[in-house]
């Protein structure tokens, strides 16, 4: 079965670290507006693709192909004060790989191989692209009123309540970005494609604002997943029920039809809501325990596979 995968940073790991045990061909399709930490320097000073949410991918095929040193090492983050702290070294491998190779999808290919991972990771774009939001609630005299905040970071961290994005390529005149070819054959050719979970607005829906990225997600005969996340993130879905995170996603994407939408059921407070929600979507909603029972806020991954398994007709254990 081949399986694509669309997200970011740490949602898009806990997607990949579940898929593995389900099927070995993974692609992971991955967002690249960062403009944050490491990785928003590397950006800033080279020109380059954000690597941190790639490595994060890299680091979850690491993990579940045996390759755990790997996994540690492109993780580790230098310390002290000079010029690489705070740099992750999978972060400075990846932007070697780019220079080198003056191809983001041949350098990402490359570091495949490098450490032996059997899955493929992708960007969603080949070029670097930028993130803006409507924001209401940060004008104390007119709480309503819609202000214009750029950049991921921005977006992620805001005070206010955001009500929609768009995402062009940095530094250019504004116009939409490009998707990447072998991301949207990957699209296209899969059997099953998931979104989400992760940063709703910063990871999630700007997949669906690369238009031939979109294009392919419409017209794809694979069955299309939506996984939510386990709590509303602070600055960018405070307040959001299961079902208000589908219904921005339907107003971002107004043609995109999905099969299934898998949720935690502890995290539910409605389920019949949520349920008309993905009705709405085309989909049938799942509900399983597919939270960690230690780690609050993560998703324990045998259960997510589990749950997978399920909405994909594989069988499974839990109750709808």
């Amino acid at each position: 079965m081949r399986a694509v995968a669309l997200g970011g940073g740490h949602g898009l790991h806990a997607t990949l670290t579940a898929l593995r045990r389900v099927t070995r061909q993974v692609t992971a399709v991955v967002t690249v507006a960062d403009d944050g930490g490491s990785s928003g320097r590397l950006r800033r000073e080279l020109g380059l693709l954000p690597p941190g949410d790639l490595r994060q991918a890299f680091a979850a095929f690491a993990a579940e192909d045996g390759g755990t040193l790997w996994a540690e090492v492109f993780q580790h983050r230098f310390g002290g004060d000079g010029a690489l702290a705070g740099h992750a070294v999978g972060n400075l491998l990846l932007a070697g790989l780019f220079e080198v190779l003056g191809d983001p999808v041949a350098a990402l290919d490359e570091a495949c191989r490098l450490i032996g991972v059997s899955g493929r990771v992708l960007p969603m774009s080949p070029e670097p692209l930028e993130i803006e939001a409507e924001v209401s609630g940060l004008d104390s005299e007119d709480p309503a009123a819609l202000r214009r905040i750029r950049g991921q970071v921005a977006v992620a961290s805001t005070p206010g309540q955001v009500h929609r994005i768009s995402l062009h390529p940095v530094g250019r005149l504004p116009r939409p970005p490009h998707g990447c070819p072998e991301a949207i054959e990957a699209v296209l050719g899969a059997d099953v494609v998931f979104l989400g979970p992760g940063s709703w607005f910063t990871s999630v829906l700007p997949h669906v604002l690369v238009p031939d990225l979109y294009d392919a997600l419409v017209r794809t005969t694979a069955t299309k997943v939506v996984v939510l996340n386990l709590v509303p993130q602070p600055g960018e879905t405070a307040g959001f029920s299961p079902e208000r995170h589908l219904d921005v996603l339907f107003e971002h994407a107004p043609g995109l039809r999905v099969d299934a939408v898998i949720a935690d059921r502890d995290s539910v407070p409605d389920p019949a809501s949520l349920r008309r929600a993905a009705r709405r979507l085309g989909g049938r909603a799942h509900l399983g325990a597919v939270a960690d029972p230690v780690v609050e806020g993560r998703h324990d991954p045998d259960a997510l596979a589990r749950c997978m398994r399920e909405a994909l007709g594989l069988g499974g254990e839990h109750r709808g």
